[in-house]
C-alpha cells in the first residue's frame, strides 16, 4: 500500500468539517476495513502525546469500504488560529497499524459569535 497520503485541511474554527477516505490496495481494489478500528488525531506537533489537541471522529463503513472523517464543532472549538498536524490510522486486533492520511490543519477564526 502506498500510504500515507497527504491532505492539508483549511478549517474554519467551530464549523462542522467532513471528508471521506476510500482506501485502496496497490492493485486498485478496495482495502477491507472490516474488523478495523480508526483514529483521527489533531496535535500541535508530531511524536508528542502531550501535544494532542483534538481526537476527531472517523467512522468506518464496510460497504463500500470507507471512512467518514469528521471534525465536530464541539471538538473543533478547541483549535485556535494556527497550524496543527494530524493523522488518520486504522488498526486491527493484531499488530496491523496503517496510517492512511496525514497533513496539516490550518485554522482560521470564526467571525460570527
Amino acid at each position: 500500500m502506498s500510504w500515507p497520503y497527504t491532505y492539508n485541511i483549511q478549517y474554519y474554527s467551530g464549523d462542522l468539517y467532513q471528508f471521506v477516505i476510500y482506501p485502496k490496495n496497490d492493485d486498485g481494489t478496495q482495502f477491507d476495513l472490516s474488523d478495523k478500528t480508526s483514529l483521527f488525531v489533531i496535535a500541535t506537533e508530531r511524536g508528542n502525546p502531550d501535544a494532542v489537541v483534538v481526537s476527531a471522529s472517523p467512522q468506518i463503513s464496510a460497504s463500500p469500504s470507507r471512512l467518514l472523517c469528521t471534525i465536530f464543532p464541539s471538538s473543533g472549538s478547541a483549535l485556535t488560529t494556527g497550524t496543527y498536524v494530524y493523522d488518520i490510522e486504522i488498526r486491527d486486533e493484531g499488530d496491523e497499524v496503517y496510517t492512511l492520511l496525514t497533513g496539516s490543519v490550518t485554522v482560521q477564526e470564526d467571525i460570527t459569535p
